[in-house]
């Protein structure tokens, strides 16, 4: 192909059955927007909600290689809308890349939008400032570093612990920069909390509550690094645990609480269902038995693939298999040099994956992989996954979750092309549009 929008064009034509939006959003997501100065926020100070940067870097550049996007952060997420394809409403969570053939800029009206090739192809929405952003915790620092929202202020994002205990080259997945992410924050002087104080959330859910009038908020999620030992005295149910447990006493049913952790024994989840927890995500990372045990040395030791999905299903008894949600990183399937070398075969190995799962009714989800520089598989495909890869994906999810008579998984907002929030995939924007699944 001769441009970006040559090949966006082809596959739109070639799958007319994923939402053009999804194909836009799929390839921001792989591959990063660069940012015209006019485009940065004013970090906390401006009038726009700045990047909060809530786990992972997710740029395909370290902080110093960003430019002025890394002293005037870019926005949380951006909206697509209107065009020449008439997009609709459509939630991107920002991927920084200078380099990137997509570049948000203002034009002379001072209005956003996003060009392609030197064409402007949608019209950008960026989100505001919240009100709960505006006030300071009693020891001074800011909701949004302790208690940041994104998914367009759908989910609060508690990263209770901001590294892993999988350390070193040996034991860190091979696409997961949590641990450079905490290193690059801390070097550049900015404030980043490595382990939250239980208190501090509380205060800042506070805030949140007193302040959200219109409830956008409706989730929060409970994550952070895999814990191999303790933390504080505590094993991984125990410490991501008892954030729940305060949550859910001081705040009883005001938002859905869902926890990310590793896939724990069966005694372990059930003490996160008894701590208040209702959606669990044991994330299963990628389906392939040889690339689980090369990219993910640390989880392939501890725990083993295996046992992983045993852990998986037995958890479906707990919280019953709705509830269940392992996420999967889509794109390191094909990551060189020891991922599948055609789309077809990456296809049908992730495919397999999502059969398992959903035939025994538990519905997966992903995150479309970001190649960061600092990782061992962003250094060696800084061009991630082809875009192809991406949509067939869409195609091969929404076909599975039709065989086995799925609907779109709780926890994540509305499904539907010009109604989904969920920012870091497609894979809601694809599914059909619906009323919003019951809590749980």
């Amino acid at each position: 192909m001769g441009s970006r929008t040559a090949l966006v064009e082809d596959l739109m034509e070639r799958f007319p059955h994923v939402p053009r939006e999804a194909v836009f959003k799929e390839d921001l997501l792989r591959g990063g927007v660069a940012f015209d100065a006019s485009a940065l926020s004013d970090n906390e100070g401006g009038e726009v909600k700045p990047k909060s940067y809530f786990i992972f870097s997710f740029d395909h550049g370290t902080l110093p290689e960003l430019g002025e996007a890394a002293l005037r952060r870019p926005p949380e997420e951006i909206i697509l809308t209107g065009g020449p394809y008439d997009l609709r409403r459509t939630v991107v969570s920002v991927r920084v890349n200078p380099a990137s053939p997509y570049r948000v800029a203002a034009d002379d009206e001072g209005l956003l939008g996003l060009y392609l090739d030197g064409r402007r192809i949608a019209d950008v929405g960026v989100p505001p400032m919240p009100e709960y952003y505006r006030h300071k915790l009693s020891n001074g620092k800011s909701v949004m570093e302790v208690a940041p929202t994104i998914q367009w202020g759908y989910l609060i994002y508690l990263t209770v612990f901001r590294v892993c205990q999988y350390f070193g080259a040996k034991e860190e997945c091979q696409y997961c920069d949590i641990n450079h992410n905490w290193r690059q924050h801390k070097a550049a002087g900015r404030p980043y909390t490595g382990v939250k104080d239980v208190e501090e959330v509380l205060e800042a859910l506070e805030i949140i509550d007193r302040y959200d009038t219109a409830r956008a908020s409706t989730a929060y999620t409970l994550t952070g690094g895999a814990i191999t030992k303790t933390v504080g005295g505590r094993d991984e149910a125990d410490f991501y645990g008892h954030y729940a447990r305060a949550i859910e006493e001081r705040f009883p049913g005001r938002w859905i609480g869902k926890v990310v952790a590793q896939a724990l024994p069966r005694d372990d989840v059930q003490r996160f269902k008894d701590y208040g927890v209702q959606i669990y995500h044991p994330n299963f990372e990628v389906w392939d038995r040889r690339l689980f045990e090369l990219y993910c040395p640390g989880k392939e030791r501890y725990v083993g693939r295996d046992e992983w999905h045993k852990r998986i299903l037995d958890s479906a008894e707990i919280f019953g298999a709705r509830n269940v949600i392992p996420n999967f990183v889509a794109g390191v399937e094909m990551a060189e040099p020891f991922g599948f070398t055609t789309v077809d075969e990456a296809i049908a190995s992730t495919t397999e994956g999502l059969r398992f799962f959903m035939s025994h009714g538990i519905t997966p989800r992903f995150t479309t992989w970001c190649p960061e520089p600092t990782t061992p598989l962003g250094k060696a495909n800084p061009q991630g996954a082809p875009l192809e890869y991406h949509i067939r994906l869409l195609e091969a999810y929404r076909a599975t979750m039709d065989d086995f008579g799925l609907s779109s998984p709780p926890g994540y907002g509305p499904p539907g092309p010009g109604r989904a929030v969920f920012s870091v995939s497609s894979f809601m924007d694809s599914l059909p549009a619906a009323e919003e699944s019951a809590r749980v």
